[in-house]
């Protein structure tokens, strides 16, 4: 009945996903001067698409044969693996960990095929009506989302599903075989968001600081040779890059709490039937199903008239999503949970799963209030900028650092609660997989989150196709209308995808240390039970962890410096040598500077993704040969209990340096959008100039670092479970 209920409702969602996209492909695509725009950006998305997979699809190929080695004959098999053939265990984890790419893949590309097909349909719509483009916008998105989320269950139920039928190993130890599902699927969102980050924002730099700063044209000028890689930036940093994140992130969350629900399960198996245990573990699946539904119908009620603000329809969506992903999880938690020696505990794991619900709106609201230019956080840096670049950025910088407090106080809360709820269910050791729950719930609208956070690239594309092809002021007025609401719902969704990243973070370690514990090949001493940072070793590894997290934002922001440099050479060199292109007379070349950015961000982001992969290895590998050496004392600290060290530092670190670049980008960006209304000045006055230099800066942090250390965040855990047997 589980399987049915899962893989039914993913049916249901794929067929409506195909709905959409039919309903979407069916619209109008304008005149052919919209055409041969959006063209140009289809082209160019596909083309670096298909250089970055197959970039990726080497890496992948190249750390799935490392793994294989390691597992199959550099690793000592243990007395408690869940397959007592190295090989065996070898091939099912590298099975998991290719398929998990494949499908990391294919749900960025998604992303990016669905937008730049819609946009140029939202374009059109909005030359008769601000309702048609919203829907337009939206369904393309819904399409991306539905899609993403229903193919990460799919892969996570149907690898249980096979490997259940092979009778390889008994059912609790499934979920440890495979975890290499989320590890591949993180792998691949790192350097998809990694490199799409970097192509959207050294193009939206390059552009800008020539175009708007130095030539005084506005955004999206046909005369600028860098505005068709901008606009392509939009679908491989903002569609292929966050598809294959929150891809990730329903993957990643998934395996973790397939772990604690069987751990759940082990510890209470008096308390079930014997008959629940498939319910049991398979009810973060059944959950994920119900939520599918949930964003289905919240896509469908979503509409707007001429004068009202779509904002309010987007909300108005979202929560209708929210009250449906409820009542799913009551559903799923009354049918798979109930238990007569614990009657009340799935109305305690219910209350979790509405808590992370609940968090998933405190985020949404949190980031409204530090990235809208209604309240006081972007007004202060709007202010500031009447004295110029300096007192902008100043400002800005505060302001993403006092951005860290909320949220970390509404984590805290969340991870209490929900740990206590599970504590006090009746059933034992339940605290964890109450967190695990929250996450659940906080994942319960993933759909629906993506089709709003790529409605923002479909509508910034929309705008610049209209303003490419000159068309009259009223349409654009639309666009402009919808293009704010995008910017919006990208700076919502990041805080979302933050604060998912920080619940399922939790939840991630503690699957760590789960797994730890069931492949603990000792048969003295006890198992790992808790990180000690007084432990010397234990110390080293967490401070490699937070400065993993520096370093790699580091090498993310400069990679985006460096591209931006070469864009704005060639951007000057076409000004210079062809006067015809800011007259108008002449057709910029705007093929090179897509070629450039490219080039540029392929070549980029290979070093800070490879940092993040192998980092964790070599310091699980190398710590555990000093645990050996040493004579393995209780005062000494294995390699996994030192890689646990860095995974618990590098995730603190990691939110608060993914909180503090998310929202002080957006800041910075929406600033400048409140002076363009009008405020100190409007647009081209002394003021909007430093604004601008401020979005510059806030540009690779909130569209390049930030969102790729979402990713890192979970990869971190996702790659340490996988190679936990390693470092033991």
């Amino acid at each position: 009945m589980e399987y049915a209920v899962i893989f039914g409702l993913i049916i249901v969602a794929l067929g409506f996903a195909a709905f959409l996209a039919r309903n979407v492909l069916a619209l109008e695509t304008g005149t052919e001067a919209m055409r041969k725009i959006s063209d140009a950006i289809k082209e160019g998305a596909e083309a670096f698409l298909r250089r970055q997979n197959t970039t990726i699809a080497y890496l992948a190929v190249a750390l799935a044969a490392l793994i294989f080695i390691l597992y199959a004959f550099v690793r000592t098999p243990g007395i408690n693996d869940p397959v007592k053939d190295p090989r065996t265990l070898a091939l099912v984890t590298v099975i998991s960990f290719l398929l998990g790419a494949a499908c990391s893949v294919a749900s960025g590309y998604i992303g990016m095929w669905i937008s730049i097909r819609t946009n140029i349909r939202t374009a059109s719509a909005a030359l008769t009506s601000l309702n048609g483009a919203l829907q337009a916008a939206l369904r393309g998105g819904a399409v991306a989302g539905l899609l993403v989320v229903a193919l990460s269950l799919l892969g996570v139920a149907g690898l249980f599903a096979i490997v259940s039928l092979l009778k390889i190993t008994e059912m609790s130890k499934i979920p440890l075989l495979i975890a290499g599902y989320g590890f591949g699927a993180s792998f691949v969102a790192l350097f998809a968001q990694l490199g799409g980050g970097i192509y959207t924002k050294a193009a939206d730099v390059g552009a800008d600081l020539v175009g708007k700063v130095e030539a005084g044209i506005p955004e999206d000028d046909p005369r600028n040779p860098a505005v068709i890689a901008d606009l392509v930036g939009d679908n491989v940093g903002d569609c292929a890059g966050r598809g294959a994140d929150l891809f990730e992130s329903m993957a990643a969350e998934n395996i973790g709490a397939l772990i604690l629900a069987s751990s759940l399960f082990a510890a209470n198996a008096t308390a079930f039937e014997k008959s629940q245990q498939l319910g049991v573990l398979l009810y973060p699946l059944v959950v994920g199903a119900f939520g599918l539904l949930a964003s289905i119908v919240g896509v469908m009620v979503v509409r707007t008239d001429e004068k009202s603000d779509p904002m309010k329809a987007l909300n108005r969506g979202f929560y209708v999503t929210c009250l449906l992903a409820t009542a799913g999880f009551f559903v799923a938690s009354k049918w798979l949970l109930a238990s007569t020696a614990a009657p009340n505990a799935y109305l305690s794991f219910f209350a979790c799963g509405v808590v992370g619900i609940l968090t998933s709106l405190a985020f949404v609201f949190i980031t409204q209030y530090y990235t809208e230019y209604r309240y006081r956080p972007v007004r202060s840096i709007a202010d500031a900028s009447q004295t110029g670049p300096a007192t902008n950025v100043i400002m800005g910088i505060a302001v993403g650092l006092e951005s860290t407090a909320i949220p970390v106080v509404v984590i805290a809360i969340a991870v209490l609660t929900s740990y206590y709820l599970g504590m006090n269910s009746g059933f034992a050791k339940a605290g964890l997989f109450g967190t695990a729950a929250a996450t659940m719930g906080m994942l319960g609208t993933a759909g629906y989150i993506l089709a709003m956070d790529t409605f923002g690239p479909i509508t910034d594309n929309a705008g610049g196709i209209v303003e490419m092809s000159e068309q009259p002021d009223d349409v654009r007025e639309k666009t402009d209308r919808l293009d704010a609401v995008g910017n919006t719902t990208k700076a919502l969704t990041k805080g979302y995808a933050v604060g998912s990243a920080a619940l399922a973070a939790f939840l991630l370690f503690s699957a760590y240390m789960d797994e730890v514990r069931s492949y603990w090949p000792f048969t003295y001493g006890p198992t790992l039970e808790r990180i000690d940072l007084a432990k010397p070793e234990v110390f080293i590894g967490g401070m490699v962890g937070a400065m993993l997290v520096m370093l790699f934002a580091s090498l993310a922001i400069k990679a985006v410096g460096a591209v931006a440099q070469d864009v704005i050479t060639e951007v000057r060199r076409q000004f210079r040598s062809n006067p015809g292109v800011m007259k108008g007379t002449s057709k910029p070349d705007y093929g090179h500077c897509v070629d450039i950015v490219t080039r540029g961000a392929l070549k980029q982001m290979v070093l800070p993704g490879a940092l993040v992969v192998l980092t964790p290895i070599i310091v699980g590998i190398v710590f555990r040969q000093v645990y050996l050496s040493q004579g393995m004392t209780a005062n000494s600290a294995t390699g996994a209990e030192v890689v646990g060290g860095l995974l618990l530092i590098g995730t603190i670190v990691g939110i608060l340096m993914a909180l503090f670049l998310n929202n002080g980008g957006g800041a910075w960006d929406n600033a400048k959008k409140y002076i363009e209304t009008g405020a100190h000045g409007g647009k081209r006055s002394d003021a909007h100039k430093a604004a601008v230099v401020g979005d510059t800066v806030g540009d690779p942090f909130k569209d390049t670092a930030g969102p790729s250390l979402h990713v890192l965040i979970k990869l971190l855990a996702t790659i340490t479970l996988v190679m936990a047997p390693l470092f033991i």
